[in-house]
């Protein structure tokens, strides 16, 4: 019975594989598709040209750290009014100094002026763990017995 159903099952199949392939025409192309506004979670359109405000850039800013978990503590000011820029930055660096870097660009060049307040520290390193640790020794071995089973039983 089995064989009979596979029999019939393969000349379904070659029946149905003996078919030629249908081919359907391509899409018709239509007109290009609009565009919408911008959207500014994406990114712009590549052949939209910025446009650019006529009037001189003009601000000021500040910002300062000061974490006594990390030791971080650094600021920075900046002032702009048209092409003249000014501003300074500090930071506390590892060596116990603080450094200043003061700068103006009057649209011809950045001049900036590095300043140091204090006096380096360098302190003797003293690790926290030994320089040289005790060679790793393994534990001696443990031997046991080997384990004993019963002779199997025997057969007549």
């Amino acid at each position: 019975m089995s064989l009979k159903v596979i029999v019939a099952a393969c000349v379904v199949v070659v029946a149905v594989a003996d078919q030629a392939p249908v081919y359907h025409a391509p899409p018709a192309y239509g007109p290009p598709p609009s565009y919408h506004a911008p959207d500014p979670y994406h990114a712009p359109d590549p052949y939209h040209q910025p446009e650019y405000p006529e009037v001189p850039p003009k601000y000021a800013y500040n910002y300062g750290v000061a974490d006594e978990y990390s030791g971080a503590n650094f600021g920075h000011t900046e002032t702009r009014d048209g092409y003249k820029t000014e501003g300074s930055y500090t930071v506390d660096l590892p060596d116990g100094r603080k450094q200043t870097v003061t700068y103006v660009d009057n649209g011809d060049g950045l001049e900036a002026v590095v300043t140091y307040e204090g006096e380096a520290q360098y302190p003797e390193h003293k690790p926290s763990y030994p320089s040289h640790p005790a060679p790793y020794a393994p534990p001696p071995p443990a031997y046991e017995p080997a384990p004993t089973y019963p002779a199997p039983p025997a057969y007549a």
